[in-house]
């Protein structure tokens, strides 16, 4: 089983940015409240597929939880009872986390699907925390890291019902983001510490220490993005779907965005430079430069030609892949650095 516990790493490493992809994709098409409640969707395990089936129905049977719309406010089903002609104040309590009654069907399915992936897509990451105690005579560090990619796991879970609760407060959708990030650090450090070949890398302390500020530099804007995108939220909700206005008259936040991605261009081209001038060994930040092009493309695309289809995914997700590869080259920095590899 040692000989592919890698693979089921990669394996998890993948799902975990699935997961990214989905909740970008529920980002995108302001699906976020697409099921008001959490774990369920309108009290159902699978959703519904019709506005009408969340309008009181009499003489229907309804089981405890189920949730209605009445009014402009949630209800919800206190125990199982058929109901009468009309609506039984008795048999309902109003749902009070958050006023939020709008129903789309296209929404409820994609947020539905959103969560329908994490659960798949978890799979994976607990068969690969149960296998790392494999490890543990020879590097504790692996199930360490195996049982924190798990606890980060159920706290992603707990703040995903916190974000719907909440109405999508921006603050923890930027922690539900970083979560994210911190989970993946988690396999990718798994992924590292399980290896049986090293490559003959160098270390050096300057280019070490020019890349922990590279990739601080990259935390920070995918934590500015997300409060950028949640601006552009905001004019959505103003002036609807004309693209050309959602990014009219941005604040400081976006303009800070645009000018951090020139430094984090910088650094990363200087990176690139000491570790081919000094022969150190870490390619892999070849893959980091590609991946700010695209960043800076895809930038482009969104605020001159009104938010092509998908980019805003794009965005999100590459900066994701980047700061993970950043990571990684610090993984092998840092073992030779302590002789771990």
């Amino acid at each position: 089983m040692r000989k592919n516990f890698r693979n089921i790493a990669k394996t998890a490493l993948v799902c975990v940015y699935l997961i990214i992809i989905a909740g970008a994709v529920v980002r995108m098409t302001g699906s976020g409240m697409g099921c008001p409640d959490w774990p369920k969707c309108f009290g159902y395990y699978v959703p519904p597929a019709d506005e009408k089936d969340i309008i009181f129905k009499a003489n229907h049977n309804y089981q405890e939880g189920i949730i209605i719309v009445n009014n402009d406010a949630l209800l919800v089903a206190r125990s199982n009872f058929k109901s009468a002609e009309t609506i039984n104040p008795s048999n309902w309590d109003t749902y009070t986390k958050h006023n939020y009654t709008k129903y789309n069907a296209t929404h409820t399915w994609i947020e539905y699907i959103n969560r329908l992936a994490t659960v798949v897509a978890g799979i994976p990451v607990l068969i690969m925390f149960l296998l790392t105690f494999l490890f543990w005579h020879k590097h504790k560090l692996i199930p360490v890291l195996g049982t924190l990619t798990i606890l980060g796991m159920g706290f992603q879970a707990w703040l995903g019902k916190t974000v719907v609760d909440s109405n999508l407060s921006p603050y923890k959708i930027t922690t539900h983001m970083v979560m994210a990030l911190i989970i993946v650090a988690f396999i990718l450090g798994i992924i590292y510490l399980s290896k049986t070949n090293y490559k003959l890398q160098k270390f050096d302390s300057k280019f070490r220490n020019v890349l922990i500020i590279a990739i601080i530099l990259s935390l920070i804007q995918i934590i500015i993005g997300t409060q950028v995108r949640q601006d552009v939220d905001q004019q959505i909700k103003l002036v609807g779907d004309v693209k050309a206005l959602w990014l009219n008259n941005p604040d400081i936040k976006f303009y800070v965005h645009r000018s951090f991605s020139i430094l984090v261009f910088l650094l990363n081209t200087w990176l690139i430079y000491y570790n081919r001038k000094h022969i150190l060994g870490y390619n892999k930040i070849i893959l980091v430069m590609v991946c700010i092009a695209i960043e800076i493309v895809s930038g482009i695309a969104m605020y001159y030609f009104d938010f092509p289809f998908s980019t805003q995914v794009f965005h999100l997700v590459i900066a994701s892949i980047m700061i993970g590869i950043q990571f990684y080259i610090f993984l092998e920095a840092y073992s030779k650095a302590h002789k771990i590899a």
